[in-house]
């Protein structure tokens, strides 16, 4: 009802009641005036009840309005015979009242009491000078009264904060202030102050003030206060958080005390003397100024030269003693040692034979002793020389027998330790390309493992042993950097060789291997076909079907009557396995395979649904993902953006698929533009094994390509070629657009058992090299020796990861015995048994069940159980105008349902959410009736019905 209705209502309903009114006032006159003339006086008691004016018990107060929902306004006033409210000036109508009446048991009064509501549209369409108000006006014999008048507001809360705090940088003990103004709204914001995402309480903390208008004032900064300071501001509508504010609380540096004077720095003439003192009373932090002034301090000193001491002359020899013996002595005074001067070297004393011979010694002459004692010296001078010329044999036989082991060893490897399998690493490696055999001559240049498996080949290894140098092969090694690029040139080998055949690959069928634990449901890889072309058909009629590459993830579903009756089509679907034709700009890169299906000429009167795989961690704020389609002149056009509205076509992007809803057949592919460093893309890393033609050598190679089916369904195909088994399941590696690179290496080789060929251990492969690697696969290759034939398990992990990026570990534990291999398995399951299906078998949700769903929801009804809501239970909340201008939008949603559920086929989440919308609804409708009734039974006992 309009305002000008509800007024016009209001004042029809005070001329109702004011007669009224007026009339009953008159009546208790007239019956107190004949009560006066004929003498009856009234009992004291009784006047007090009709002759009191009305008394408010409960007044009404101030309201806020919250978003829709309307608020209650209520007075209770006794004695009162009625009470109405009064909006703006203007009486409210009556049936807008809803009033109780009651007895006061105390007084005996009567008790009234009126509420009404008030809703928001009545609020907004007031435009006065002063807010909306309401009052009531309380009625008794006596007269009127009138409560005071009660406020009704809409509450609201702004988004944007007045003022945001700023950080600050302030010292140690400093004073901070953060201003902090809420956003406008009604009530005014209550403010409370977060620090590191806790509240702040100042009441515990008295350092701490935030009573001043909102702010929040530190008196003396601690260290403890550094940190992110968050303003929240809330009323009864919301919560808001303005921008963070980051404090560093910081220390200036002060100067520790002064080391003591150190030693003069020369020993003799003039030097200097140093103290030092440090920036640690205390340390700078968080930023804080470092120390003014020099830390250290020197003065020149003077320190007395040092003099060595000096011998004088011998004296002469002294007389000769009863000992047969003389002496002599010498002083150091020549000069002496002064100022730590050093003390004369050698004896200061000698003695020796003063007599000749001549001397008696224990009765006996002394030449007859002498030669016995010199004798006993000659006999112990015998006996060192046997003992150093043992030691000095020992030392000669442990050094030939080192020498002969080391020469040994070098000979029995001499083979393999300088080549490097680097041609793994192209574009155009042999190693998977077994076709392509090398013209031998007499001087060739080839690349990849030397294979010599023929009769002619083991003659060649029969006369020039693999384990002997070879004199006439000259080694050209590329740098592990250079090699990893996958466009360096190969290791060249230049030698002489009969002619002959060298094999690349292993004639023996391909085995995968199985390690620890290993899903049994995966199918086996000698089961994938062999193919030069993805590539597959299927003829449809009105019945429509599903149209499936299997193992890669792209799907054609035509719908039931996309094709017209009588008329029958072979359509076709195929996956590019060659160079991309699409060429990408700037830093767009391709994200899916491209995908083709025709014929181009067929026209559909419902639009069908092509899956197509993408690799991209699907994020709206990382990426902007664009469709296009190949133009008939060879060129690329963009379709439409992803997110964008269009009603040409639509676009679902699901984490690891798009689904395309489209209405003409072509080349499609998808294709994203990163918008921050943080856009990811999904990675597949696996590594493959296999024994190479020398039976010490085991190749592990490994390879990072693009996360969708395809593009590893073609590292399977070209390792089932060569011989290949898959070592560990694959993983998802997670790489960021930072441009950082990629480092794959081997770890934990055991070390007695394998040993790598030199610089291969590690290998690190460009950003840009990974970011566009839909090229072709990207693969590194690992050469393993073995020291012995008796090895024959192989534990070890390789590691994958992006510098300052995501990192995988796949662990190998293996035997390179094929009679001890399991199996490893790839896929969960096959797309489809048969590449196509026809007719109802070709769909999940039955027929009769589909019309069902599209005649329920295609009609928009009261209830608003329409297509929008079907879209909306199914997660499809963006572009609806494409499925409005559809003439069954229910039945496209429905089409759009089988392409994201063709694995799964999940009707029990399609079942609920259709239980779901009934649900709501009914319960919807349930309490609109209920509160309609009740307002017809008050309407009605308000007016005596």
């Amino acid at each position: 009802m309009g305002r000008a209705a509800a007024a016009g209502g209001g004042a029809g309903g005070a001329r109702r009641w004011l007669p009224w009114l007026g009339l009953c006032l008159w009546a208790a006159g007239a019956a107190a005036a004949r009560g006066s003339d004929n003498g009856e006086a009234l009992p004291e008691s009784i006047p007090s009840a009709p002759g009191t004016l009305p008394h408010f018990i409960e007044e009404p107060e101030d309201a806020y309005i919250i978003k829709s929902n309307p608020i209650a306004l209520r007075c209770k006033a006794r004695p009162a015979m009625q009470i109405f409210f009064k909006c703006n000036g203007e009486w409210v109508h009556q049936n807008e009242h809803v009033s109780e009446e009651t007895l006061d048991e105390s007084s005996g009064l009567k008790v009234r009491e009126v509420f009404i509501n008030v809703t928001r549209q009545q609020v907004e369409d007031f435009h006065g000078p002063e807010d909306y108000w309401c009052q009531c006006v309380a009625w008794s014999h006596l007269g009127t009264s009138k409560s005071r008048k009660a406020s009704v507001r809409i509450a609201y809360l702004r988004k944007n904060f007045e003022q945001d705090p700023q950080g600050r940088e302030v010292p140690i003990e400093g004073m901070i202030v953060l201003h902090c103004r809420p956003p406008e709204g009604v009530p005014a914001a209550e403010v409370e102050w977060l620090k590191n995402e806790e509240p702040i309480d100042s009441e515990q903390d008295e350092n701490i003030d935030t009573r001043a208008d909102h702010n929040l004032i530190i008196r003396q900064a601690r260290l403890s206060d550094s940190g992110n300071y968050t303003c929240m501001a809330a009323n009864i509508v919301a919560k808001r958080r303005s921008l963070s504010a980051t404090v560093v609380v910081y220390v200036n540096g002060g100067w520790s005390s002064w080391t003591e004077w150190s030693a003069c720095n020369v020993r003799c003439g003039r030097g200097w003397q140093k103290r030092s003192r440090t920036c640690t009373n205390p340390a700078p932090l968080n930023g804080g100024a470092f120390c003014e002034g020099m830390s250290v301090q020197k003065i020149t000193c003077t320190a007395l030269c040092p003099v060595d001491g000096s011998w004088e002359v011998w004296s002469e020899w002294s007389v000769c003693s009863p000992a047969c013996e003389h002496l002599r002595i010498r002083e150091c005074t020549a000069p002496p040692p002064r100022n730590g001067g050093k003390f004369c070297e050698g004896l200061s004393q000698e003695s020796e034979n003063c007599t000749d011979g001549l001397c008696i010694l224990d009765k006996k002459p002394l030449h007859e002793i002498k030669p016995q004692r010199w004798s006993r010296r000659g006999i112990e001078n015998a006996s060192d020389i046997a003992l150093y010329s043992g030691l000095g044999a020992a030392v000669v036989t442990v050094a030939v027998l080192v020498i002969g082991v080391t020469l040994y060893r070098r000979s029995q490897s001499d083979y393999g330790v300088d080549v490097i399998d680097s041609s793994a690493l192209t574009g155009n490696s042999l190693l998977l390309n077994s076709s392509m055999q090398p013209d031998l001559t007499v001087s060739r240049t080839y690349s990849g493992p030397m294979c010599l498996q023929d009769p002619l080949d083991k003659e060649l290894m029969t006369e020039s042993s693999l384990f002997n140098p070879l004199s006439d092969i000259k080694v050209k090694v590329e740098s592990s950097f250079m090699v990893s690029l996958g466009v360096s040139g190969r290791a060249e080998y230049h030698g002489k060789s009969h002619s002959g055949t060298f094999p690349h690959g292993n004639s023996r069928s391909f085995t995968a291997m199985h390690p620890r634990n290993k899903a049994p449901y995966i199918q086996h890889l000698s089961s994938l076909p062999t193919r030069t072309e993805l590539r597959t058909t299927g003829v449809f009629g009105h019945l429509g079907g599903r149209l499936v590459m299997p193992n890669t993830g792209v799907s054609l579903l035509i719908p039931h009557g996309a094709i017209p009756e009588e008329n029958s089509w072979e359509i076709y679907m195929s996956i590019n396995q060659g160079e991309p034709s699409l060429q990408s700009d700037g830093s767009e890169v391709l994200l899916s395979p491209e995908v083709t299906c025709g014929p181009p000429d067929m026209i559909v009167t419902t639009p069908f649904a092509l899956t197509i795989p993408h690799c991209a961690d699907v994020s709206s704020e990382h990426w902007n993902i664009h469709l296009k389609k190949r133009t008939q002149q060879g060129k690329w056009e963009e379709v439409m953006s992803v997110e964008e509205e269009s009603t040409s076509c639509y676009c679902l992007l699901d984490p690891f698929a798009c689904h395309v809803l489209l209405d003409s057949f072509g080349t499609f592919a998808l294709t994203g533009e990163p918008i921050t460093d943080c856009a990811v893309k999904q990675l597949k890393v696996a590594v493959f094994g296999c024994m190479s033609c020398n039976s010490l050598d085991y190749n592990l190679r490994v390879y990072c390509v693009d996360n969708t089916p395809c593009a590893f369904q073609e590292v399977v195909s070209d390792e089932r070629h060569q011989g290949g088994q898959l070592l560990e399941e694959p993983k998802l590696l997670h790489f960021k657009g930072n441009t950082f690179s990629l480092q794959i290496s081997v770890l934990d080789i055991p070390p007695f058992l394998w040993r790598i060929k030199p610089f291969t251990a590690c290998q690190e492969v460009p950003f840009s090299r990974v970011w566009c690697s839909n090229r072709q696969p990207l693969h590194c290759a690992f050469s393993l020796e073995r020291y012995t034939p008796t090895t024959t398990q192989l534990s070890c992990k390789i590691c994958i990861r992006q510098l300052k990026g995501h990192e995988q570990i796949l662990q190998v534990q293996t035997s390179i015995l094929e009679n001890e291999r399991e199996t490893i398995t790839f896929f969960a399951q096959e797309d489809s048994t048969f590449p196509a299906q026809t007719g109802p078998k070709a769909f999940k949700i039955p027929y009769s069940i589909r019309q069902r769903i599209c005649a329920t929801f295609d009609t928009p009804n009261a209830k608003g159980k329409d297509w929008q809501m079907l879209a909306q239970k199914n997660s499809i909340n963006r572009n609806l105008s494409y499925f409005a201008t559809q003439s069954s939008p229910s039945a496209v949603i429905l089409n759009l349902w089988e392409a994201r559920h063709q694995q799964d086929g999940d009707l029990d989440s399609l079942a609920c959410a259709l239980e779901e919308i009934g649900r709501t609804h009914t319960k919807l409708s349930d309490i609109a009736e209920s509160q309609l009734d009740e307002a017809d039974f008050s309407y009605s006992r308000k007016n005596g019905l």
